[in-house]
């Protein structure tokens, strides 16, 4: 406080208001920082430049998992209590409650998901969906992902200004291309007319891909998909006024391609290296 406050009154009056003595005020002052202030100013300047390339949308659990892959020996709550003192904040998340209506799923498609949402391997398990994205004018850009749940990534998406079967048709074909091998791949969706028309059951079987898809009442299969786009609408879509669908595709081709596949390929890299380095069990000692 007197620190702050000293070119608006004197040192003096102020130490003897506050009952502290001047030179203990001047000491403090005059004091080096200390091993763990220097270290704190450093992690700081870091976490500064993290927030910064991240279009200020990182918050104190993001920015920790940054640094603990950059090899930073910090503490999630260090973090956290470095960006509180410093006001630097991410965007905050925004629940929303909507409803769409929903086909009928077809007799032969089962739900083979079953809100098992983990995978030992990359393309095991898919799921997609479709959203929208407010263009200047009252028009729209639609959206389809797919996002594989081993790692998070975003293997195949497409945009258009219709909602149809094309769309999430070119999502799925972009996922293919990128497939390595032929291995079965359960691909779990919404019952949205796109999904469960004739064209698109016939796209799956004739690709090996195991359509999925969920009952009436039993949309949070699906919560991997939303998921994502909750995180693209409040990171990126929210935050801008797009005057053409060329401007929206730029911009959501950037933060899918540039910056949330990144992420996660780094991520999982990561994770494979650490499990690399655990010991493994001997064969003579079991």
């Amino acid at each position: 406080m007197i620190e702050r406050c000293r070119e608006a009154y004197s040192v003096r009056l102020m130490c003897r208001c506050l009952r502290v003595s001047a030179s203990g005020y001047y000491g403090w002052r005059d004091r080096p920082l200390s091993a763990r202030a220097r270290e704190n100013e450093r992690l700081l300047g870091r976490i500064r430049v993290l927030h910064a390339e991240s279009d200020g949308i990182l918050g104190a659990p993001r920015i920790w998992d940054d640094l603990q892959e950059e090899g930073e020996p910090c503490g999630l709550n260090r973090v956290a209590r470095l960006m509180r003192l410093d006001k630097i904040q991410g965007v905050p998340c925004k629940k929303k409650h909507r409803s769409k209506p929903s086909g009928t799923r077809p007799a032969n498609v089962e739900n083979h998901l079953a809100r098992d949402f983990a995978a030992d391997e990359p393309n095991e398990k898919w799921v997609t969906d479709i959203t929208y994205i407010r263009i200047v004018g009252g028009q729209w850009l639609y959206l389809c992902v797919v996002v594989d749940l081993y790692s998070g990534i975003v293997v195949g998406w497409s945009m258009s200004r219709c909602q149809n079967r094309q769309l999430v048709l070119q999502a799925v074909l972009m996922a293919l291309w990128q497939r390595e091998s032929r291995q079965p791949v359960i691909l779990h969706s919404d019952r949205g007319c796109q999904f469960t028309s004739d064209e698109y059951q016939r796209f799956l079987k004739g690709h090996n891909l195991t359509c999925s898809m969920s009952g009436v009442g039993s949309c949070a299969d699906n919560a991997a998909a939303e998921s994502f786009f909750g995180m693209l609408k409040r990171e990126r879509v929210n935050r801008r006024r797009y005057e053409s669908h060329a401007q929206a595709r730029a911009d959501i081709f950037d933060y899918i391609e540039r910056f949330h596949n990144p992420r996660k390929r780094r991520r999982l890299e990561t994770f494979k290296h650490k499990k690399s380095n655990l010991p493994q069990p001997s064969v003579v000692a079991g």
